[in-house]
């Protein structure tokens, strides 16, 4: 009789570490790096062809507009797409990285070497960040290669009008191209996009510690996604806030504080507006944010090795 054989699949290559040592960056790097590259065999960077096919479509409608707001345009179908397709990314590709791994077995090899389980968590979870890294830092270069080639045909139209144009008026126009082209604001608002990916791969990481399935898994982020970024406008409805609607019992407004520990407002991640309309982003507020994505992030990843560790395998 033949023995039944598993899918071929690349068990990580972990160096040899004593039982006594606790912790080994070395193993964690070396399940992120195979983490990586299995990501990348799932074909998961399509999204950047959509991505980029979105943003050179969305050039074919600004014809008739000006400058400024062509640039409004980009930067913010830009970010919307950066901000969605990173999400997208984050939760397929973290939904699938536990039911993976055991129905091929690969998780028992793993944690056979012997790798504790926190290592095995937080090296998939760095794989799934790199990936992310990855992902949009390619998509900030077509962000600015279509900024760019906007910018070049706004400049060329303005000196083929120059001779129409009072003294003076010709450098200030270029002027007024090149500074609603970048602004110092798309910086920070590019990485907390990354930090609010981040955020989810940790809380989908987490989920998939007791899903029942993959699908389940990416269901309850689809959930979480909205419950953060509706959770903001449902707690000043039910406080009565601007609404008119009378203040909540006390009964509510613990439960409205349990869903806001629970669940991060996602809407402080969301400086797409300000942005496109050229507000500076106060560095504070940036790194409020940040260190608020950074926290959620590692306590969600803490909750799933508790999780991961008494589950039975």
């Amino acid at each position: 009789m033949h023995e039944s054989t598993l899918p071929a699949r690349e068990t990580p290559s972990l160096p040899p570490t004593p039982r006594h040592v606790f912790f080994s960056p070395s193993r964690i790097w070396a399940i992120a790096t195979n983490t990586q590259l299995e990501l990348y065999r799932l074909k998961v960077f399509y999204f950047l062809l959509i991505f980029a096919l979105l943003i050179i479509g969305s050039s074919a409608f600004m014809i008739d507009f000006t400058f400024q707001e062509q640039f409004q345009l980009i930067k913010d179908v830009s970010l919307g797409a950066m901000s969605i397709f990173t999400w997208l990314l984050a939760v397929l590709a973290t939904a699938m990285l536990l039911p993976k791994d055991i129905e091929d077995r690969t998780l028992y090899t793993i944690l056979a070497k012997p790798v504790p389980r926190f290592e095995y968590l937080i090296g998939k979870l760095l794989g799934v960040l790199l990936m992310l890294l990855v992902s949009t830092l390619l998509m900030s270069v077509i962000f600015v290669i279509a900024l760019y080639g906007r910018e070049q045909m706004a400049i060329g139209d303005t000196m083929r009008a120059a001779s129409a144009m009072m003294p003076g008026q010709l450098q200030s126009q270029l002027n007024d191209i090149k500074e609603s082209t970048f602004t110092w604001s798309l910086i920070p608002g590019i990485i907390l996009i990354y930090i609010k990916a981040a955020l989810f791969a940790s809380l989908t990481l987490f989920i998939s510690t007791f899903a029942s399935s993959w699908i389940f898994t990416i269901m309850v982020s689809v959930a979480c996604y909205f419950i953060g970024h509706l959770q903001g406008v449902a707690r000043d409805y039910w406080l009565g806030n601007g609404f008119g609607s009378p203040a909540a019992s006390p009964l509510a407004r613990i439960f409205l504080a349990l869903v806001a520990l629970i669940f991060p407002d996602l809407q402080l991640f969301n400086l797409v507006d300000d942005i496109v309309a050229g507000n500076s982003i106060k560095m504070e507020l940036f790194a409020k944010t940040a260190a608020l994505g950074g926290l959620y992030t590692c306590i969600y990843l803490l909750v799933a090795y508790f999780v991961f560790a008494s589950k039975e395998l």
